[in-house]
């Protein structure tokens, strides 16, 4: 959301930080993210945007039933959002739909919420004859069979990022994630997470590697979404330099923000394309007339795609999709290292030495590998198991527990009952569709959000 001083020119640098400033809180909140790909069972060909097997009739739907009301970007203008008491339900640029939930102070409710969104769109789901896959990378689909969201940013993202990677389309349309959002109190705890988690990131892709077909069949690895991201656009994406050093603070974060090609900015309701200008550039000397806003700041930012990103809060972005257990799991893995002093420094211990460098080397490859994957002389199933204790510990030591006792750590036993058989979700899924054809595993499985949905 914009806030009230949005409009106000950019003055000076300091101006650059108060969206993070502003931002600091000690709530310890938690926002989790979870897109998924809708298919039409009898066919298996995807959702589209409208019609009867669509979008726009799923909305119609949650809107008559559970009270959500629909958003669009101009009066007027196609629904994009639904907004309700469980946050709000957003669309990818391939029709990918998407929960992203209201603030939580706890991963029991971050579940309740996932799995009360997906027993939502359930009745409308069977009526319509439609299942949904919690995978990284569309497991059939073409670029050309999957129909584009209207929404004023993606014609111009369409037209800009190829220029800049082969697999850029592939990842607005074909690519699917859980990501979660956390809270920072100030700067040397933003930086300290941010610092911890961009190095994690590729041991955590690799843990919840989840995408292992491409276009009905099975490549040759276990992460293609995680193949995708390698050829996007590496001005904006990857894993940040900048934020490595010891003594980061936000305006490492920012300097590198500020190098990165925009996409556009809007004025008076109107979009207005301007790729290729860094924000620096434009800070500095405008565009046709436009001076650099407060909103257009916060507009770009949201337009970068860092494994981990920074904004009023620390996104960590580098999973693919999941099933609702291994959603809650990627969810409370990152609740854990966060929200605990002695988990973070912990986790903090494990990274010492991890250079950025390796940290980008090896995603090169841990897509492929997944755990086997081989780091500063061991495995990822290795640092894996390690990084599992110490989530586990942090969200005991958090101590919320829901109304059976439980605290937090109970959602950490499916990844790692995977990760101690060094496999992940792919592996399994691999396993369940055996000699079938992909197209026969996926009409007669439930669907793999967690067998819910249809």
């Amino acid at each position: 959301m914009v806030d009230e001083h949005s409009s106000q020119s950019i003055a000076e640098y300091d101006d650059l930080r108060r969206i993070f400033v502003e931002a600091e809180t000690s709530a310890q909140q938690i926002g989790p993210e979870m897109e998924k790909f809708g298919l039409v069972r009898a066919d298996l060909r995807p959702i589209v945007y409208e019609g009867r097997e669509s979008i726009l009739t799923i909305f119609d739907a949650l809107e008559k039933t559970h009270g959500w009301k629909r958003e669009s970007e101009y009066p007027g203008g196609p629904a994009l959002m639904l907004r309700g008491s469980l946050g709000t339900v957003t669309l990818e640029p391939g029709c990918q739909l998407e929960l992203s939930g209201s603030v939580s102070d706890t991963v029991h409710l971050v579940d309740h919420e996932l799995r009360t969104h997906v027993a939502q769109i359930a009745p409308v789901s069977r009526e319509l004859g439609l299942m949904w896959l919690g995978v990284g990378f569309h497991p059939l689909a073409r670029r050309e069979d999957l129909a584009w969201v209207p929404k004023k940013r993606y014609p111009i993202m369409r037209n800009y990022l190829p220029t800049r990677g082969a697999h850029a389309l592939d990842m607005m349309l074909r690519t699917s994630t859980v990501q979660a959002n956390f809270d920072f109190v100030n700067e040397v705890d933003s930086m300290r997470k941010m610092r911890v988690s961009m190095a994690l990131t590729p041991l955590v892709t690799a843990m919840f590697a989840n995408s292992p077909w491409k276009e009905g069949k099975r490549h040759d690895g276990l992460s293609y979404r995680a193949r995708v991201w390698l050829d996007v656009d590496p001005d904006r994406g990857g894993l940040v330099p900048n934020v490595w050093k010891s003594n980061s603070t936000y305006a490492d974060y920012i300097d590198w923000a500020l190098d990165v090609p925009m996409f556009l900015i809007k004025r008076n309701g109107r979009t207005i394309e301007n790729t290729g200008q860094t924000f620096r550039t434009f800070w500095k000397e405008g565009r046709d007339g436009h001076r650099a806003t407060l909103a257009d700041w916060e507009g770009h930012l949201n337009t970068l795609f860092p494994e981990v990103r920074l904004k009023k809060t620390i996104e960590v972005r580098g999973a693919d999709s999941q099933g609702l257990e291994l959603a809650s799991a990627l969810v409370a893995l990152w609740t854990g290292l966060f929200y605990d002093e002695r988990a973070l420094s912990a986790a903090e211990a494990l990274v010492d030495g991890w250079t950025f460098a390796e940290c980008q080397a090896v995603r090169e490859h841990l897509w492929r590998d997944g755990l086997r994957t081989s780091f500063r002389g061991t495995t990822f199933v290795t640092l894996a198991e390690k990084l599992l204790s110490i989530s586990r510990d942090g969200l005991v030591s958090r101590g919320m527990r829901d109304a059976q006792g439980r605290d937090e750590s109970a959602y950490l036993a499916p990844i790692e009952a995977l990760v101690s058989r060094g496999a992940t979700p792919a592996e399994v899924i691999l396993e369940e569709q055996g000699t079938r054809s992909l197209e026969d595993f996926l009409r007669q499985t439930p669907g793999l959000l967690g067998q819910v949905t249809s």
